[in-house]
């Protein structure tokens, strides 16, 4: 049992000092991807791209909620069957209110992947670029529990990336 103890022991130590030398960094890919450059002016841009369509949309909500109001005032006036009409009208509109934010938001998110994509690409390259430069051995980043602030170089790939 002795054997075994400092069999292990031996071999721990002789694993510590192979690995003495060597140099590892950690990046925070959430806080690169939120103060990155490259995601700012990604996000200007899909604002823009998409904004006639979330301006449609906006009005098209605020036209149900006036039809609706209005509905809901003059419903109890109105003859059974100019009330169910209307009440088809309605819902059919909010069917397509609904139909329509939804497919702006799956594009959206289709486009904002597209863009997340070449993004996380340029990151990878930045990582690499700042990893050989400095000599890091590994570099790590998503899935870690914790890392200390000095092994931390994603202050470092924000400016590779273009951050002042």
């Amino acid at each position: 049992m002795k054997f075994k103890f400092l069999a292990f022991t031996s071999l721990f130590l002789i694993s510590l000092s192979v690995y003495a030398d060597l140099k590892v960094g950690f990046v925070q890919v959430d806080k690169i991807l939120q103060e990155a450059p490259q995601t700012i002016e990604s996000n200007k841009k899909l604002e823009k791209e998409f904004s006639s369509r979330t301006d449609k949309l906006k009005a098209d909500v605020k036209t149900l909620k006036e039809r609706e109001s209005s509905f809901s005032k003059d419903a109890l006036t109105m003859k059974d069957s100019e009330r169910d009409t209307k009440e088809k009208s309605l819902s059919q509109l909010r069917v397509d209110v609904q139909r329509k934010e939804r497919e702006l938001r799956e594009d959206i998110n289709i486009r904002r992947n597209e863009e997340l994509g070449g993004l996380q690409e340029q990151i990878n390259k930045a990582v690499t670029s700042v990893a050989k430069a400095e000599g890091f051995d590994l570099v790590l980043y998503n899935g870690v529990a914790y890392a200390s602030e000095k092994i931390d170089i994603t202050d470092k790939i924000l400016k590779s990336l273009g951050k002042k």
